[in-house]
Formats: structure tokens, C-alpha cells, sequence
């Protein structure tokens, strides 16, 4: 699994990080478990189409493999549907440990 960022203020930034990279394999039972279900909870949202946008607005691309197959989820500060913001807060508190 992957999180990368686009825009913002800092945007010229951040276009020359490398995407963040989540090992679930290596995760403790417990949070992989909770992952998977913020996962499955954020992908019917992700694929909305949302209205609106916004100056300097982040954008946000979660990235999950799973069996050989890749699931895309892309949304903004101003599109972001409630379950895609509890995945995405996820992910930002693992890696802000690591």
C-alpha cells in the first residue's frame, strides 16, 4: 500500500518525494485487520465523483495491492469523503511512528 501527496502550498516540495510505502504483510494481526476494513470502507466513497475544488488543495492517491491487483483511490481536502478521511488519518499516524 502507497500514499502519496499533490499540491498544496508546498507542492514543488513534495513533487520530489517518493510515495509513502505500507508492508501490510508486516503489520500485527490487529491492524491489518483494521486497515483492511478502512480500505473496504473507503473504496466505494473513493469512487464518487465529487464536486468542487479549490486553490492550493491537497490531493491524496492511496495505493493498494492486494493478490496481484491494484486499487486506486484519489481524493482532496475539498472531495474527501468521510471514510477515505479515517483511512487516510490511518495511514498518516503509522507513518509519522515509523
Amino acid at each position: 500500500m502507497s500514499l502519496t501527496t499533490h499540491g498544496g502550498q508546498a507542492a514543488a516540495i513534495r513533487l520530489r518525494l517518493p510515495p509513502k510505502v505500507l508492508d501490510t504483510d508486516a503489520l500485527p494481526e490487529n491492524a491489518a485487520v483494521e486497515l483492511a476494513q478502512l480500505v473496504a470502507a473507503a473504496v466505494p466513497a473513493a469512487e464518487e465523483e465529487r464536486p468542487g475544488r479549490a486553490r492550493d488543495a491537497m490531493s491524496y492517491t492511496i495505493t493498494v495491492e492486494n493478490g496481484g491487483r491494484s486499487t486506486v483511490l484519489t481524493q482532496s481536502d475539498t472531495t474527501m469523503s468521510p471514510a477515505f478521511a479515517t483511512l487516510l488519518s490511518w495511514l498518516e499516524k503509522h507513518f509519522a511512528q515509523q
